[in-house]
């Protein structure tokens, strides 16, 4: 019920900016939790920030105060404005949503874009 389409990665020297977005197409129920998780090779995806439907974020300890986590009144746009990025913020990033619908919780992924900040 969910499509995922993100864009925005790149390539970024140190200390510059990157705007993620993510654009939902739902074609049933409510998105309520949205988020970006990123995940280096060899490791864990992580998560990096999260916005609940009613505006509350929170974010990965790593990335306080330089990232910022957003969506659009409609709930279906997210975007991640990542400021002074450093080297270890390199990573592919995933939008990710919880779907209401019929009573369960749906999640979804979408497909990553890479982010790399070279030194």
């Amino acid at each position: 019920q969910v499509q995922l389409l993100e864009s925005g990665g790149g390539l970024v020297p140190v200390g510059e900016s990157l705007r993620l977005s993510c654009t939902a197409s739902v074609s049933a129920g409510s998105l309520h939790v949205m988020a970006w998780f990123r995940q280096v090779a060899g490791k864990q995806r992580e998560l990096v920030a999260r916005i609940i439907s009613g505006g509350t974020t929170d974010y990965a300890d790593s990335v306080k105060g330089r990232f910022t986590i957003s969506r659009d009144n409609t709930g279906k746009t997210l975007w991640l404005q990542m400021n002074d990025l450093k080297p270890e913020d390199t990573a592919v990033y995933y939008c990710n949503v919880d779907l209401l619908w019929n009573g369960f919780i749906w999640n979804y992924w979408g497909q990553g874009t890479q982010v790399t900040v070279s030194s």
